[in-house]
């Protein structure tokens, strides 16, 4: 038995676990609406599940983008994926299939802009 945290940086486990945090503020290349903002994320969400991994992850990754960071972390946690970007822009499932979040699922622009 060697040391004890040395293998698990790179694939699960409990010692690999990473406490997420808020992206870091974004600007879209064009000033967006919130409408438009919510349009561009319900087409990201009906269409992730087809590009690969598992329904019930990509839901978990829902739920998780659209709560607040405590809840968000025990979401991931229970769901079992693992982080790899603290923001939650890639993380993979226990099987490895890796899951891409854009900013735009996770947070606002700076550039959000009123609408009319």
């Amino acid at each position: 038995m060697g040391c004890a945290g040395s293998s698990q940086s790179q694939g699960g486990g409990e010692g690999s676990v990473k406490k997420i945090s808020k992206p870091k503020p974004w600007k879209h290349p064009q000033p967006i609406t919130k409408a438009q903002l919510m349009q561009l994320r319900e087409e990201f969400w009906d269409t992730a599940p087809h590009y690969g991994g598992r329904k019930e992850i990509w839901d978990a990754l829902r739920a998780a983008a659209e709560a607040d960071i405590s809840l968000a972390q025990a979401i991931v946690d229970s769901a079992g994926v693992i982080v790899q970007n603290t923001d939650l822009t890639v993380c993979y499932d226990e099987r490895g299939a890796k899951y891409e979040l854009p900013k735009y699922v996770l947070s606002e622009p700076t550039n959000l802009v009123e609408e009319n």
